[in-house]
């Protein structure tokens, strides 16, 4: 009679396991946290041309996952891709009809970090910046109201208030939040 056990075979000496994660707390129409944030780093930047190592860079997702959901987003016409050499570069595909809104909602949904850390390194004087509150929280996969209606930013260090205020400013319009003026003390007060 054979056997029914299973047969476990080691392939290329490296299994990877794929972590089924649940829809994502921000915008839970998407299949997952990761193919929003691969989503939103391509659509939220028309400029951008990325390899798919450097999306998996800058997401921290798998390669293999990164190829995925590239190949499904090029399916849709949502992105085109190019070879040079070796390495595929993925851009936005600005001429889909789908390309404004899905771009938007995905930047205000998935996109802050990467809009934040872009309008911010400019700005001289800033030693650390954190998102914290509500979109941190839904964005950590915590549950609570959707969507988020502002972005909490603390800012540490001695930026010129101009530079600073300026910068927010490009980042709010871009991603899609209301104007909040950043709160901050000169200095703390002597011990």
């Amino acid at each position: 009679m054979p056997s029914t056990a299973p047969t476990v075979r080691k392939m290329k000496s490296i299994v990877q396991i794929v972590d089924r994660q649940p829809a994502p707390s921000l915008l839970p129409v998407l299949r997952s946290q990761q193919q929003g944030e691969i989503l939103a780093l391509i659509l939220g930047d028309p400029e951008l041309e990325v390899s798919l190592t450097e999306i998996a860079a800058r997401t921290g997702a798998p390669h293999a996952s990164v190829y995925r959901e590239v190949h499904r987003a090029e399916q849709a016409g949502l992105v085109t891709t190019r070879k040079l050499g070796n390495v595929r570069l993925v851009r936005a595909n600005t001429a889909s009809p789908y390309y404004g809104g899905l771009s938007e909602i995905l930047t205000r949904a998935f996109g802050v970090p990467a809009v934040l850390t872009e309008a911010l390194q400019s700005v001289q004087g800033i030693t650390a910046a954190y998102i914290y509150g509500s979109w941190a929280a839904r964005h950590e996969g915590q549950p609570g109201q959707r969507p988020v209606g502002d972005i909490d930013v603390l800012i540490l260090g001695e930026p010129d208030r101009d530079q600073l205020y300026a910068a927010v400013s490009a980042a709010e319009e871009r991603a899609g939040y209301p104007d909040q003026r950043p709160r901050s003390r000169p200095a703390w007060p002597p011990a």
